[in-house]
């Protein structure tokens, strides 16, 4: 009598886990002032082709500065790595393929343009990603230690949480009062 071998029926959420684990952030060269379009034209690329499951997520990051301008202080944002796009990709034949020929595109950051990922503190550095997991489970109203920076071992309590930009605000007490600072995940620890 033949016996049938099953796999185990997952979830959709295990398999996007799954997806989440094996899917690594790569740089990818673009020609100058293409950042933009690189990236329109790689998001689209992968909805027609349906590589949804192998290129993940792209990115052209930004950063805020301040301009003054006539005594006018305004907030905008610049590219981070002119000529540099962020892509969280599955590497495969296709999903390489599909990178590397998209137009603007000159090649993947790595020696002899091979795709080396960035390291998870190089992504948790740059901010690109919202993965919880990456940056700790915190939770607001827990309490915190400052390990970096001008509030070194001072204790907190933390007021709300940006994975998005990977910041996140800390109630510390300073002279008596409760003052309100902004820090980066990698600036602190559970207490």
């Amino acid at each position: 009598m033949d016996q049938e071998i099953c796999e185990p029926k997952t979830n959709g959420e295990e398999q996007s886990y799954q997806k989440e684990d094996k899917a690594k952030w790569y740089v990818i060269h673009t020609y100058s002032g293409h950042e933009n379009k690189v990236k329109d034209n790689m998001e689209a690329m992968v909805q027609n082709r349906n590589m949804q499951d192998y290129i993940l997520d792209i990115q052209v990051p930004l950063e805020e500065y301040v301009e003054s301008k006539d005594g006018h202080r305004k907030v905008k944002e610049r590219k981070m790595f002119p000529s540099y796009v962020l892509v969280k990709m599955i590497m495969n034949d296709e999903s390489w393929y599909l990178v590397r020929n998209t137009r603007g595109v000159t090649g993947f950051v790595g020696p002899g343009s091979k795709p080396v990922p960035l390291l998870d503190e190089e992504v948790r550095v740059l901010g690109v990603t919202d993965d919880k997991e990456l940056y700790g489970n915190y939770e607001v109203g827990e309490e915190v230690k400052v390990i970096d920076g001008p509030f070194n071992d001072f204790m907190g309590k933390i007021d709300s949480l940006n994975y998005e930009k990977g910041k996140v605000k800390v109630s510390i007490s300073m002279f008596g009062r409760d003052t309100l600072v902004e820090l980066g995940f990698n600036q602190i620890i559970k207490k």
